[in-house]
């Protein structure tokens, strides 16, 4: 039911309540007339009143309930959802964002987490769930704002959370970096083809690189060009992290994928200890004996002096040599369908992944190398961690293994969060892109947390 202002031919306004059923509007009760527009508002009013103290009241003929349910849902002008902004508001605000005076930018953050779209549908949720129209332009332009204004304010409050949540202290990073495709066929200075962590080599990209404390509370991010080596990214986050905040120097946690000599003397060089993965089966062969000696069981690990005045941690795991195995297992199984459908080639024979797995036999015959397949069965469940720290190995274990949170991270930011795709070409609007996602994550995570 809603309230209805209806001219009459004698020039008074009739105040009418009304019912919409199948279409067709019924008079529930008539309030009054009056020509006189106080008058007519003050009708308008008890109309409403009216309503609400029958709407709870008024007999239902169950017999007719198919007309009833028609009824109420044909008088439905729209439909607002409230308990998201509710929800979201107060997590925003607790961070700190609030500071950001500016109402699109909260709601691409909530529309982000809630409804991942592009920009188009973007507008399209925010109308018919919350009542707020806004034109794709205006988004668009917003994002150009964004990016010349708030791209460090939103990293400032997200440090000063996380630093607040973790007890006024960073004493430890995690880095990591991923790749985000475009479906594009040309690149630009940024958008480049390179190594693709999503298998996707013939796509321009970007890479984006993550710092988090622990717990995975993030703390910086940077994107750099999408045929950026990985290796040479964590220096420049890092280093520009520390000094934007004047911190001591943390504990750099990172995959193996960054472990390299220029990586290791540049942390060195600037005063950070380190836990970095180590790449086993590439250790000298004398290391790599002494390894193997130890025939460690499953929770085992061991301390060695390494090269260069640094240590390493040798731990094994039945679980983590289950999950090898059957990755390497996988490999051969496609190699051998590759084999038989004769796809693969001189080429083909290499380092890269279960590609070392291939010989040459005489001068054209590509075949299986089983002998290196089970020689490398002897390094399922082995795993290396390289540091400089004064930890003890159990410690350097422990802290390595908060490094799958910035692995959650990763996933919850392109499943839920869903960076990608990414719609925009422009590179400001890529970065403003990438910028909200930083931030809905953040409120993400501390919706978890709270």
């Amino acid at each position: 039911m809603f309230v209805r202002r209806k001219p009459n031919k004698s020039g008074k306004i009739s105040v009418q309540v009304i019912e919409k059923i199948k279409g067709k509007s019924k008079v529930v009760k008539t309030i009054g007339s009056s020509s006189d527009r106080s008058e007519v508002e003050r009708l308008f009013i008890l109309g409403e009143e009216w309503i609400k103290n029958h709407k709870g009241a008024l007999e239902i003929p169950f017999s007719d309930e198919e007309r009833i349910a028609d009824s109420v849902l044909e008088s439905v002008e729209n439909i607002t959802v409230s308990g998201t902004e509710l929800l979201l508001d107060r997590i925003f605000n607790d961070i700190g964002f609030s500071a950001i005076q500016d109402d699109i930018f909260r709601w691409l953050v909530y529309s982000r987490i809630c409804f991942p779209a592009s920009k188009l549908k973007t507008c399209d949720y925010l109308l018919t769930y919350h009542g707020l129209e806004f034109q794709v332009q205006d988004l668009y332009r917003y994002m150009d704002k964004l990016y010349n204004n708030y791209k460090e304010t939103v990293q400032l409050i997200s440090f000063e959370n996380t630093k607040r949540i973790l007890g006024g202290s960073i004493n430890i990073v995690f880095y990591d970096v991923t790749t985000l495709y475009f479906e594009v066929d040309h690149e630009d200075d940024l958008r480049k083809s390179g190594f693709s962590k999503e298998g996707k080599h013939q796509n321009p990209q970007i890479v984006l690189g993550l710092l988090v404390g622990l717990e995975g509370y993030p703390l910086a991010y940077e994107i750099f060009e999408g045929n950026k080596f990985e290796g040479h990214t964590m220096i420049p986050v890092i280093e520009a992290f520390r000094k934007k905040y004047s911190l001591p120097a943390p504990i750099v946690v990172a995959d193996s994928g960054l472990l390299s000599k220029s990586n290791v003397k540049e942390l060195r060089d600037n005063g950070y200890e380190f836990i970095l993965g180590a790449r086993l089966k590439a250790s000298p062969d004398k290391s790599k004996e002494r390894i193997l000696a130890f025939e460690l069981e499953n929770g085992e690990s061991r301390l060695l002096d390494w090269e260069d005045g640094l240590r390493m941690v040798v731990s094994y795991s039945d679980r983590r040599a289950k999950k090898d195995r059957i990755n390497r297992e996988k490999g051969l199984k496609k190699l051998e369908k590759q084999l038989k459908s004769g796809k693969l080639n001189k080429s083909h024979i290499n380092n890269r992944g279960y590609n070392k797995y291939l010989k040459m036999e005489g001068e054209v015959k590509i075949a299986l190398d089983i002998e290196k397949f089970e020689q490398d069965g002897k390094w399922d469940g082995l795993k290396g961690y390289i540091t400089n720290t004064n930890l003890d190995k159990d410690e350097v274990i422990e802290n390595y293994n908060n490094l799958w949170k910035i692995e959650k991270a990763f996933r919850i930011t392109k499943n839920e969060i869903k960076v990608r795709p990414v719609f925009h070409y422009k590179q400001r609007r890529i970065e403003a892109h990438i910028s909200i996602a930083f931030v809905a994550y953040k409120v993400f995570k501390e919706l978890e947390r709270q």
